[in-house]
């Protein structure tokens, strides 16, 4: 898969796909199944039909189209919001140099959630303060946070948290969980945000049905 998809990157720096899709662009489409397991019958698909020769298939999900505007607003949003939630390093080569190295290991998406935050190393409004509330360790009741095991943009690693219950999708890797068709991550939730009530210990429940490979007729 790896190997295909290297090729087919390849590609739209000689040709846009279909004449529209660029190499970032087919990039975004493809790290979508990374964030979203439900995806990747459907890029996989398309990743296979590309490398027989056929332009089309990427240009759905890749090719901008009228939904790109509502994208780029949520982009700015995430960004202002990334900008003033921490200190991000001013000096450019800091950041080049602190994803240089996680990239060699992991260059399918490091670059991609690198490229949203150089802009904090410019931005003119002054960074609020965050707000001290005055209490101490354990006088907060502990939160819930839901993970998926294989999550590739926050992988779900229970030996950092202290405080927080985590319920814990196994060896399934959606980014959002909650709020979902899964009965089992939702029992949790509902209990925490309609009762108060959390799981006595971090939880896990059984992943989800993975989505059916596509077939392609022709």
């Amino acid at each position: 898969m790896r190997a295909g998809y290297d090729t087919a990157a390849a590609r739209p720096a000689r040709e846009p796909a279909g004449g529209k899709a660029g190499p970032g662009q087919l990039q975004n489409a493809f790290l979508t199944a990374g964030y979203y397991d439900t995806c990747r019958p459907s890029r996989a698909a398309a990743l296979s039909a590309y490398l027989r020769g056929d332009p089309q298939p990427p240009l759905a999900p890749a090719a901008p189209g009228p939904g790109s505007a509502a994208a780029e607003n949520g982009g700015a949003v995430y960004t202002a919001v990334e900008c003033d939630d921490a200190p991000w390093p001013t000096d450019w080569a800091v950041g080049d140099r602190d994803n240089t190295r996680p990239a060699r290991v992991a260059p399918f998406e490091t670059w991609d959630n690198t490229w949203v935050h150089p802009p904090c190393a410019y931005r003119p409004a002054p960074r609020q303060r965050p707000l001290d509330v005055r209490t101490g360790p354990g006088e907060l009741p502990p939160g819930l946070i839901l993970a998926a095991e294989r999550d590739a943009a926050a992988p779900e690693r229970n030996r950092r948290l202290a405080g927080p219950r985590l319920v814990t999708e196994r060896d399934a890797g959606s980014h959002g969980i909650g709020g979902g068709p899964h009965t089992c991550v939702d029992a949790y939730l509902d209990d925490y945000l309609l009762e108060g009530r959390l799981p006595e210990r971090h939880a896990s429940c059984a992943p989800h049905a993975e989505p059916e490979p596509e077939t392609r007729r022709g």
